[in-house]
């Protein structure tokens, strides 16, 4: 048996224009819209998800991807303060399921595009449901269940 020299292929890699960064933001979402939609779940939940989305990204400003934990505290503690709990609640879950799906799907994909590796900004809301209590089932054809602690 033989040895062979191992290179990092990362330095071969061209870089990602920013175009093909957005390119690849709107096919992520195409797909997270198709995963839902092959488990069965209804219209309405993968609209609401989406417009959750959206309206996240929108105050963003960012890919979705990009989001710390500090971004979020920010979002959920600040920005959506005077929201409906169930705004607030309904926001965080599809937060969490879209980033269960980045990291079962994409992970490996986004870090080689970014160098970040994708990880779900946790809420720090105290007493709040946030994010807790919210599994990704899109897989399993069952809605997600979110259960308060």
């Amino acid at each position: 048996m033989a040895l062979a020299v191992v290179r990092d292929l990362r330095e071969y890699r061209a870089p990602v224009s920013e175009q093909e960064l957005a390119e690849f933001e709107t096919d992520v979402l195409a797909g997270f819209v198709l995963a839902r939609a092959s488990a069965g779940l209804v219209d309405s939940t993968i609209r609401n998800d989406t417009i959750h989305l959206e309206l996240t990204r929108d105050w963003f400003g960012r890919p979705l991807w990009e989001m710390e934990p500090a971004d979020a505290d920010v979002y959920f503690g600040k920005v959506l303060r005077d929201a409906k709990p169930s705004a607030r609640t309904g926001r965080a879950g599809a937060l969490a399921v879209f980033f269960q799906f980045l990291e079962l799907r994409h992970k490996v994909e986004l870090h080689n595009l970014t160098g970040r590796v994708v990880e779900c900004p946790r809420v720090n809301q105290a007493g709040g449901r946030g994010f807790r209590g919210v599994r990704a089932s899109w897989f399993s054809g069952r809605a997600p269940s979110r259960t308060s602690d």
